[in-house]
């Protein structure tokens, strides 16, 4: 009897100590997000004064391994779809007061809170944020899978009194979630978030002229 009990308790606690391991150093999980607070449509606002503003996307959110061990975002992307068309904001900028190209970011379970800037590439200049509804997804690449992970869907309208404001120069949209409604509360603004200038620029690649003395 006491034979059985002992084995009894040996096996139990090496399927513990089995699962504990499995948990904190096998499990490799994913990448998720929290709900951003704020959503941003408009123009990038440190474009060059003779090319046109490029499209872009800007949203707050934290991001947070499933697992121990973490994990590492190669790529993020946001796809926006208005009827039939498809725009992909593949250019990915992001941080707190000193912004950084996004590539290999190492993600632990304690989460990392960001701003996200996310522009078209430049053969996507002419994309417009008119009125009609919109279907906002956040992907993310991450190291050793195939394919991207669908890390947030939200959907979103711009009305024609929006879209009317919205042809202004430097004009942007805000959506604020609102706790009480339980959904995002649209605004306009001429100031539409940007990193400095010329920060900017040099992250995203673009040649710096000389300044006249």
């Amino acid at each position: 009897m006491a034979d059985s009990l002992s084995i009894t308790i040996s096996v139990l606690a090496l399927s513990v100590s089995a699962i504990t391991a499995w948990l904190t150093l096998f499990r490799r999980g994913t990448v998720k997000m929290t709900q951003p607070t704020v959503i941003f449509f408009g123009p990038d606002s440190s474009h060059l004064r003779d090319e046109p503003a490029l499209p872009k996307v800007y949203l707050r959110t934290l991001l947070f391994a499933t697992s121990k061990r973490g994990r590492v975002v190669e790529s993020m992307h946001v796809a926006l779809s208005r009827n039939e068309t498809h725009q992909n904001f593949n250019i990915w900028v992001y941080g707190e007061d000193r912004l950084v190209r996004g590539s290999g970011l190492f993600v632990g379970e304690t989460g990392i809170a960001a701003n996200h800037h996310f522009l078209t590439p430049k053969d996507g200049s002419s994309f417009r944020f008119t009125e009609g509804y919109y279907r906002l997804d956040v992907f993310a690449k991450l190291l050793g899978e195939r394919s991207a992970a669908l890390l947030f869907s939200q959907t979103l309208e711009i009305s024609r009194e929006i879209a009317a404001m919205l042809e202004g120069p430097d004009a942007g949209l805000y959506f604020d979630w609102g706790p009480d409604s339980l959904r995002y509360l649209p605004h306009v603004d001429k100031r539409p978030p940007s990193p400095e200038r010329e920060d900017f620029l040099k992250l995203l690649g673009v040649p710096q002229r000389p300044t006249a003395r």
